[in-house]
């Protein structure tokens, strides 16, 4: 077996260390949401729209199964932090469109103190794939 030289060795590692930077990384929720916010206050066009319902809650979500006493197994249940739920209504082209945002982090720019339901609102959406929409971003709001 022939012994690699020291720049075949280097261009493998580069070429391993790029295929990790582009396909490795998986963004973690927040983080894709956040840019979906962003692409939606950039090219998303303005509708009214109406305020349903403010949900809070927590969610619990199950873990893997545990094995517990006596050989039974069980989910473990976890209590995930608080979630601010927006959830709205607005028509495009005689279709409407029931939507919700999670708006967990964004509290000071909604001001829930004043949202109420049936408040109007503006709801910016995609033109190209209407159901996407926000009604706040991190540097706008639709809520009045």
């Amino acid at each position: 077996m022939k012994e690699l030289s020291s720049l075949e060795r280097l261009v493998i590692m580069i070429g391993a260390f790029s295929l990790v930077r582009l396909f490795g990384r998986t963004k973690d929720s927040m983080e894709a949401e956040r840019e979906r916010r962003s692409f939606l206050n950039r090219v998303g066009r303005i509708v009214d729209g109406q305020v349903l319902e403010i949900v809070e809650g927590s969610a619990e979500q199950s873990r893997s199964p545990q094995t517990g006493l006596f050989g039974k197994r069980r989910l473990e249940k976890v209590k995930t932090p608080s979630h601010k739920m927006l959830l709205y209504t607005y028509s495009i082209s005689g279709v409407t469109y029931e939507a919700a945002q999670d708006i967990s982090g964004l509290e000071e720019q909604a001001c829930l103190e004043r949202v109420v339901a049936g408040q109007a609102v503006g709801v910016k959406y995609d033109p190209a794939n209407p159901s996407n929409s926000i009604l706040i971003a991190d540097d706008w709001s639709g809520l009045r």
